[in-house]
């Protein structure tokens, strides 16, 4: 059977093979715990199930315009006024089927074949596959690391520049590192893509989910400039436990944002209706089950790097999302040919125990481990690992 050459440049998964052999594990009786899932473990708020539940008893689940509905435009460009600042209209919005929907239409509509997007890493690994997708280079730039997390090399991201570069994509708060960028590191990214005329990505997808009190600045509320060559990419998946509804949405200079509805037009259509109402009610009437779902997430953090702490094992304080990222280079002699991917697989097989390798984000000196599940898991998990580095 001949595939296009384009599904070739999609590296296979190493995240969903461990997971395969997570189930099956846990199907031949093993008893599995996974740290490993990207996902609040929170059920969706109380008022977005009601108005899912309204709507489809209602019978009005028909096709909106490809930019989603007026009136989520018109709710998200508010919020976009309350969050990231300035005045925003709803023709600089786009309704998509999710993030990664968003995300992938920008990268399509930005890029030729040939063409190359700066990454800086560690980095969600589906940026990889979604610029090679659509037929461009991600060039992938190492980051430092201290104990406030990675921070932007604007050196090497500067050096990594050449005439192909179209441009920089940017995720903060990160995952896997949870780690969130200052504003004048953000500025200064901003500043790089000024000089060098290129678009900025900014993945906002974890915004609402930060702590201590810290703020993830956007590039968008840097200057009326930086916001011209700025597209957000965000949406219901992580603030609102709405990862099976499917919906997010970009926000950009209005000729872009309409360029990715025409785009949509003519590969998914529309977006999904009951997920956009739902949307909608949910950044009007913002429900409280966020700031229980976050003071959760603070909780569970605290106890996961404790944990980690006593292990030995360095960890950068994650700011934001709901991911740790701990360095493992004292235990990967064993693993000399298959590094963190190694390391998590031995782990999975000898503990019982699902963590993502650091190989998939770009960076192989470190292991993820998500602090989306319940405090028993994460205790128990700690056990586990604290098993397996004493063997």
């Amino acid at each position: 059977m001949h595939l296009a050459r384009r599904i070739d440049r999609i590296e296979p998964s190493i995240t969903l093979a461990l997971a395969a052999r997570a189930r099956a594990l846990a199907a031949s009786g093993r008893d599995i715990v996974s740290m490993a899932v990207g996902e609040p473990d929170f059920p969706a708020p109380a008022i977005v199930r009601e108005t899912a539940a309204e709507r489809a008893r209602s019978g009005d689940v028909r096709y909106t315009p490809a930019a989603g509905l007026p009136s989520l435009r018109a709710a998200l460009a508010a919020y976009l006024e309350r969050t990231r600042g300035g005045a925003w209209q709803a023709e600089s919005v786009t309704v998509c089927h999710s993030a990664k929907h968003a995300l992938a239409a920008s990268i399509l509509s930005i890029v030729e074949d040939g063409d190359e997007v700066l990454i800086p890493l560690p980095a969600w690994a589906s940026y990889f596959d979604l610029v090679r997708l659509a037929g461009a280079e991600p060039v992938l730039v190492p980051s430092p690391c201290d104990a406030a997390g990675f921070h932007p090399d604007l050196d090497a991201l500067s050096a990594a520049c050449t005439p192909r570069t179209r441009a920089i994509l940017i995720n903060s708060p990160n995952n896997p590192s949870g780690t969130v960028w200052s504003r004048g590191e953000i500025e200064a990214v901003a500043n790089l893509a000024a000089e060098r005329d290129l678009w900025l990505i900014s993945d906002e997808i974890y915004r609402e989910l930060c702590y201590d009190g810290v703020e993830a600045a956007s590039p968008a509320s840097i200057s009326p400039a930086v916001r011209e060559r700025t597209i957000v990419i965000d949406g219901a998946s992580k603030a609102f436990a709405m990862t099976g509804y499917r919906i997010g949405y970009l926000a950009a200079p209005p000729e872009f944002a309409a360029a990715v509805a025409k785009l949509s037009s003519q590969t998914n259509g529309s977006p999904n209706t009951i997920a956009q109402v739902c949307y909608e009610r949910a950044l009007t009437e913002w429900p409280p089950e966020l700031e229980t779902m976050r003071s959760a997430f603070s909780e569970r953090r605290t106890l996961l790097l404790g944990g980690l702490a006593e292990l030995g094992l360095f960890t950068p304080e994650p700011a934001g999302a709901f991911y740790a990222f701990p360095e493992i280079t004292p235990y990967l002699g064993d693993f000399a040919d298959s590094g963190s991917t190694g390391f998590c697989e031995a782990l999975l097989e000898a503990e019982g125990l699902a963590l993502v390798p650091g190989s998939a984000f770009g960076t192989d000196t470190h292991v993820r481990l998500s602090y989306a599940t319940s405090t028993e898991n994460i205790e128990e998990a700690l056990g586990r690992l604290a098993t397996f580095l004493g063997k």
